[in-house]
């Protein structure tokens, strides 16, 4: 029942926890194995016990695996009085589900031996064995056929059990016992106590009292001081003492004393004392009880200290190589000027906590039952320095920065970690308080220090975050749109986030522009000044970087003023203005007719604009312009060219004493003035047709034609033409004569000139002639008799050509038989 109950508590403890993850015990040990008890894990199909040494974690000196229902354990074999790490795994399928936080636990020491039982008196049995390493003390377990049990505890051999009956025999087993349990018992050996007074030490008279001994383990570690009460009837003493090698067989005796002192005695020796009284007679009597006295430890030898750290921890650990001891525990302490200290069976402990920058000054001292040894030491171990406490990061040249600190106790070096917001990283050792490193502009950069020694490093000291002056923009460009704009860009720079644009002119008068934007347009500037321009990056952390160089500019001239023309020749414009520009050229263009555009150029403040057109329209436009950019365009001024005169003009003669004057097409004429001037006199007409009917123009005489054109605003343009000569006079006095042969002579008067004539006669058949130059008649030849006929006498042109306005006579010719009759003259027509 007991055991279904135990195990009901276990499945009961494992259902709790199986919310909170696996947790293991050490339920018991011996030499050899362990037993682990654990809790249930949800959906874990089996559980393994893994157990290797806590010297060689990777080392696994034993595992066993068991079922899901079993929740304890056991597993071995295992070596003795051995610390091992213990770990259990809930498995599913042979894959690991969960694992409990690892346990250390030491196994039991190995098995005693007995080694002899011998009786002391009738209820005593003394018991010696051999000590094994590890053991902290022995459980002596005594029983009989009768039914005897009994465990006592005891710290050395030889031991002595007592209380039992006299002349019986009994079984006796020993076993090891450390803080981690019990060892397996040794094998049983029997012994049997004395009957009363049988084989047993002579006793005492009666009334004989045996000496009351007192052993002190005082002086040094080679030392035992014996004393003891007297013992009525004693008038001398001995005293043994074992083992034999310290005092092989000897009696020390003693006259009336009861004190003595033995020494050159090994350290850590187990010594067995006896004191017997003698009397008179000198008869022995029954000696005291036998008293187990171990001698203090020897002197630890050199020891050694590491410092070892986790995370918020350090802790010194002290190790040594054991002192010699036979028999029993020995303890070390070890302890620290600084107030620390540990107390230990093994042969290491740790002292803790640990800080940085602490001077240890430490002794170690062995002590067991009989006392603690002389310290060793003292040993002066030095922790590893406080972190450095940075004081700033100076940037001396720009570019150039150094990182400085104060020193702290202890430290043999110094490490500086310097690591750029763009990933890079610098690392400076020295033994200094100072680093130096390039710091381009534009990056943060975030520096610590660690000190170190032997004993190890410090912690990083507070990280300190610098940051450089933002980067001067590159690739600045300054572009003037318009005579009082600028636009300034550039390119973007590392570590600015806005940037202040500057632009100061020679009166010192400043223009601030501030974006996040690497352009920037500054307005309201004056035309024709000189500004000095300076882009300055700023960033929140460091400010703004007044270093960055100034790039001067000048705004495009200003705008000419003041327009004026001044028309020369028909063609021509003199062109002035006023300006108050330092250096500028300036040009001047007149906007006319397509493709009739006209400029020029000049540094001064005029300019002549030559081969306009006649008959246009010009606006004149001045523009200033220099290195810096040109000024917005003037004012435009319009002018109207004088109209153009015709290209060409002709006069064609109507009759004799009237002409008719026409004219090609004149640009930007509206109206005409034509003259025609001779000796003989002159005519004049007005009109805006392109021709004019002109009268009293005799015939045969030379004339000049000049004209005057308008334009509808009143501009006028003089036209001047070659002289003309009007058409040759026609003939008078025409006559027509028969000749012989049917034919008829023509003959009239000729005009001046000596023009040359041609005669035509038309009528049912048509007649010409043409007379020898100076001649004025010419004949006609077969004319037919009885039509009536159209005849023409005309002077030739001086191109060959006849003039059409003579007039035209129609003659009756009449037949007479069959030759001509009578010529009727009939009267005058014009030409056609």
């Amino acid at each position: 029942m007991k055991g279904l109950l135990f195990f009901a508590f276990l499945g009961m403890t494992a259902e709790i926890a199986a919310g909170v993850g696996i947790t293991a015990t050490v339920f018991s040990v011996t030499s050899k194995n362990m037993i682990v008890r654990w809790t249930r894990f949800p959906d874990a199909t089996s559980y393994k016990v893994t157990v290797s040494p806590l010297s060689t974690p990777n080392d696994t000196a034993a595992f066993a695996q068991f079922g899901p229902n079993t929740v304890m354990g056991s597993v071995g074999p295992l070596s003795p009085n051995t610390v091992y790490r213990v770990k259990v795994e809930a498995l599913a399928n042979q894959v690991v589900l969960d694992t409990n936080p690892v346990l250390e636990s030491s196994t039991a020491p190995q098995t005693v031996d007995i080694d002899d039982v011998k009786a002391q008196d009738s209820s005593t049995l003394i018991v010696a064995f051999t000590p094994v390493g590890g053991a902290t003390g022995y459980t002596l377990r005594v029983e009989n056929a009768q039914g005897h049990f009994s465990e006592e505890a005891v710290a050395s051999s030889p031991a002595r059990v007592g209380s039992l009956q006299p002349y019986t025999t009994y079984s006796l087993s020993i076993m090891a016992v450390n803080s981690a349990g019990r060892s397996q018992p040794s094998s049983p050996v029997e012994a049997r106590t004395c009957e009363s007074c049988g084989g047993c030490p002579p006793p005492w008279r009666r009334g004989h009292v045996s000496p009351v001994v007192d052993v002190l383990p005082r002086g040094g570690e080679d030392i035992i001081v014996v004393s003891w009460l007297p013992a009525e009837g004693s008038v001398s003493y001995s005293v043994t003492s074992v083992p034999a090698e310290a005092y092989p067989n000897t009696t020390l005796l003693s006259q009336n004393a009861t004190t003595v002192t033995l020494t050159d005695l090994d350290a850590g020796t187990l010594h067995i004392i006896q004191v017997y009284g003698w009397d008179q007679e000198g008869r022995k009597g029954e000696a005291s009880p036998y008293i187990n006295q171990t001698t203090r430890p020897a002197t630890p030898g050199p020891f050694t200290v590491t410092l070892e750290r986790s995370p918020g921890r350090a802790w010194l650990n002290v190790s040594w190589e054991p002192v010699f001891q036979d028999h029993g525990a020995v303890e070390y302490t070890v302890n620290s000027s600084l107030g620390l200290g540990c107390t230990t069976t093994r042969l290491h402990c740790t002292l803790e906590p640990i800080g940085c920058a602490e001077t240890h000054v430490l002794h170690l001292v062995a002590a067991n039952e009989a006392g603690p040894s002389t310290p060793a030491g003292p040993e002066l171990f030095g922790t590893f320095p406080c972190p450095p406490q940075p004081v700033e990061v100076e940037e001396g040249d720009p570019g150039n920065c150094t990182f400085a600190w104060e020193s702290v106790a202890l430290a043999d070096g110094y490490q500086g970690f310097i690591k750029r917001n763009d990933g890079a990283e610098d690392v400076c050792n020295t033994t200094g308080n100072s680093c130096h490193f390039h710091c381009p502009c534009g990056f943060t950069y975030r520096t610590s220090v660690c000190a170190y020694n032997l004993a190890g490093d410090s912690d990083l000291g507070p990280v300190l975050n610098y940051t450089t002056m933002p980067c001067c923009p590159d690739h600045v460009t300054i572009t003037a749109p318009t005579t009082d704009t600028f636009e300034v860009t550039w390119a973007e720079s590392r570590g600015a986030d806005v940037y202040e644009t500057h632009a100061v002119d020679g009166g010192g008068v400043a223009l601030v522009c501030n974006d996040s934007a690497p352009v920037c347009v500054l307005s309201d500037l004056r035309c024709d000044r000189p500004y000095t321009v300076t882009v300055t990056p700023c960033s929140e952390a460091r400010g703004c970087n007044r270093a960055c160089p100034p790039h001067p500019r000048d705004t495009p001239p200003c705008v000419p003023t003041d327009l004026s023309l001044a028309q020369g020749n028909g063609s021509s414009v003199t062109v002035s203005w006023a300006a108050e520009n330092r250096d500028a050229n300036y040009t001047v263009s007149a906007a006319g007719p397509p493709g009739g555009s006209h400029t020029c150029w000049s540094d001064a403040r005029s300019c002549v604009v030559d081969a306009l057109t006649c008959g246009s329209s010009y606006n004149f436009v001045a523009v200033a312009h220099s290195a810096a950019g040109q000024s917005l365009p003037s004012y435009s001024v319009p002018l109207e060219t004088a109209p153009c005169c015709p290209a060409s003009l002709e006069v064609d003669p109507v009759t004799q004493a009237m002409s008719n004057v026409s004219w090609s097409r004149a640009r930007g004429a509206d109206s005409f003035v034509t003259t025609l001037t001779s000796p003989r006199g002159h005519a004049r007409c007005h009109t805006r047709d392109p021709h004019c009917l002109m009268g009293c123009i005799t015939c045969g005489t030379n004339y000049t034609v000049t004209m005057e054109t308008y334009s509808r605003s009143g501009h006028m343009a003089n036209c001047s033409y070659q002289g003309f000569s009007s058409s040759a006079c026609c003939p008078s006095g025409i006559k027509l004569y028969r000749t012989a042969g049917n034919g008829l002579r023509v003959h009239w008067r000729p005009s001046s000139g000596g023009h040359n004539y041609t005669v035509e006669m038309t009528g049912s058949t048509n007649y010409t002639c043409s007379p020898l130059p100076g001649q004025s008649s010419c004949d006609l030849e077969n004319i037919q008799c009885g039509n009536i006929y159209v005849l023409l006498v005309a002077p030739l042109a001086a191109d060959g050509t006849r003039v059409e306005f003579c007039h035209q006579r129609l003659y009756l010719v009449t037949c007479s038989g069959y030759n001509l009759g009578m010529v009727i003259y009939r009267g005058k027509q014009f030409v056609d």
